[in-house]
């Protein structure tokens, strides 16, 4: 039985981001990868549609330059034969405040001959938001 890709994947996108070392991510990454990050892009620009193996890099970059991850778990799996789903919770130092971020994400994935092909990814950002803000934001009462 080999390895599925997503675990190839998970390391090199963690050691891309950690270690700002992004040869093993590059050579899992398709050259016309469809990516995107769900999130609000005006507070985030790293968020938002990408294409390409380049553009994907750079947003792996600055990721790195904003964040510094010191823990992450998975809280569950699915894995298909070239495709994976999970929910992954992160805990994150903000490299601009220090501050602590914790931020749980939806992560779908597509492979095809071990390449990643396709990423989409959704995050909790309402709570993101209040973190990366350091105050809760109050909504008015509907109804």
């Amino acid at each position: 039985m080999t390895e599925h890709s997503l675990w190839r994947f998970s390391r090199a996108l963690h050691r891309a981001i950690t270690d700002r070392q992004q040869e093993d991510l590059a050579a899992i990454i398709d050259d016309n990868i469809d990516w995107a990050i769900y999130g609000p892009i005006d507070m985030f620009p790293f968020f938002g549609a990408r294409h390409g193996k380049a553009a994907v890099l750079e947003v792996c970059r600055q990721i790195a330059d904003c964040v510094q991850v010191y823990r992450y778990h998975r809280e569950s799996v699915m894995l298909g034969l070239d495709s994976a789903a999970s929910m992954v919770r992160y805990s994150l130092t903000a490299t601009d405040t220090n501050r602590p971020i914790s931020v749980r994400m939806a992560l779908f994935t597509q492979f095809q001959n071990g390449r990643l092909i396709n990423l989409r990814m959704v995050l909790d950002t309402f709570d993101l938001v209040e973190q990366a803000l350091g105050r809760p934001i109050h909504l008015p009462k509907i109804a």
